[in-house]
């Protein structure tokens, strides 16, 4: 039970350590000094009745305990330790700390490429490993931005706080971004549905504080991606294309919800110089696809002319990669090979872009295309769903099976 509940809760006590006694270092080893204690405490008192609040303040009491040994040594920390038990406990569960730390972490003075990988090591407890692959560098070189975007927060006195209303806006680009990148690395890998949930309730909470239409079109794209989860893999963890799901899967429940979203972000009024945003023509193309009771009704024009405005509000090779399949499916597999053999050179090391490829030629009857590309997505792929697929797409090139679908980025969810 303990194990389960430091899944679930670890990141969300750290957050409060955080706020409460201002350094990640020490709300670190607060951290785990408490759920050290429930280990020992719990087998002979029982689980209390609110778990969280309970290790809060039992790391905001060691933490206590070890600035008071150290005021030894440094007077100046004994008033640090005075004004830490002022605290009230009723604070532990009142305030969400979480998206406190989100912002902190994204806060301008902080450098922008230090922002991203700075909240999703602290906030979301990713290893600098995984964030260091996400971002294409090494861990070493993660690791001194990670240390020097704490540093900067303790540096400049960053408060750990939700900034005011009106400050709102100028912090929102990289909010939106980090709870996204969660959510995705949630989706992703299967066994982190966590993720994707803790990104989907810090979505709802920012647009309780801000129902900007991009926090409305993120929070909506999330929902209509989340809606097919169970439809996405078989019984034995193998990828199932978005075009062959079995649609009575998809939930129903968060497509409606995903889709009023999208209609609340698109709605009037809008103020004139407001451009659309990048997440809300996102949540835009995932509805055309929420909307289609089967493959064949997916309007493949409208999809294109919606990825054609995203790349204006947008332009990156990922969304030139996932309008030419869009084109792909619009025009013939041709026009689409024509597109991606643009694209190799800035995606050369994107996985996708080499499988969407693959299964053009496999499409066009080009077998040995097809096998070059899929050979290269497979060196390429990191996760055990989508090597399995693509070992499956090699072994069916040699009965060059009849027509199939297309999978980016996009089309896999």
């Amino acid at each position: 039970m303990i194990e389960d509940l430091y899944e679930k809760e670890y990141r969300r006590v750290f957050a409060t350590l955080v706020r409460l006694l201002g350094d990640f270092d020490l709300a670190e080893e607060a951290a785990q000094e408490a759920f050290t204690v429930a280990v020992e405490r719990w087998a002979l008192d029982g689980v209390p009745s609110n778990p969280r609040a309970w290790l809060v303040s039992t790391g905001r009491f060691k933490a206590i305990d070890a600035i008071r040994r150290r005021a030894r040594f440094d007077e100046k920390l004994e008033k640090i330790a005075e004004s830490l038990e002022q605290h009230p406990e009723e604070d532990y569960d009142v305030v969400d700390d979480r998206l406190r730390l989100i912002f902190t972490c994204c806060h301008p003075a902080i450098a922008p490429h230090v922002q991203i990988p700075l909240t999703l090591r602290e906030v979301c407890g990713l290893k600098t490993e995984e964030i260091a692959a996400a971002f294409l560098t090494t861990p070493t070189t993660m690791a001194q931005r990670i240390v020097r975007g704490k540093a900067k927060i303790r540096g400049a006195g960053i408060p750990y706080k939700v900034p005011e209303s009106e400050d709102l806006p100028e912090r929102l680009d990289s909010v939106l971004s980090v709870i996204y990148l969660v959510y995705n690395e949630g989706y992703s890998v299967i066994a982190r549905t966590d993720l994707s949930q803790e990104a989907i309730r810090l979505a709802r909470l920012l647009v309780e504080l801000l129902p900007d239409p991009e926090c409305l079109g993120l929070l909506a794209l999330m929902l209509l991606q989340e809606s097919r989860r169970e439809a996405r893999t078989d019984a034995d963890g193998d990828l199932i294309l978005l075009d062959d799901q079995d649609r009575d899967r998809w939930d129903q429940r968060l497509i409606a919800e995903g889709l009023a979203l999208v209609e609340r972000a698109l709605t009037p009024p809008v103020p004139a110089f407001t451009v659309v945003g990048a997440y809300t023509l996102q949540a835009a193309i995932s509805a055309v696809h929420a909307r289609a009771v089967t493959p064949e009704d997916t309007d493949w024009r409208r999809i294109v002319a919606l990825y054609d405005l995203l790349l204006r509000a947008d332009p990156s090779p990922v969304v030139q990669l996932n309008r030419a399949v869009a084109v792909a499916m619009r025009d013939g597999a041709g026009a689409g090979v024509a597109l991606i053999e643009e694209l190799l050179e800035p995606l050369q090391d994107y996985h996708l872009a080499h499988a969407a490829l693959a299964d053009m030629h496999r499409r066009l009857g080009q077998r040995e295309q097809a096998r070059a590309s899929y050979e290269r997505a497979l060196e390429l792929s990191r996760q055990e769903p989508e090597q399995r697929f693509l070992r499956k797409r090699l072994a069916e090139l040699s009965k060059m099976a009849p027509a199939g679908r297309l999978i980016t980025g996009g089309e896999t969810r």
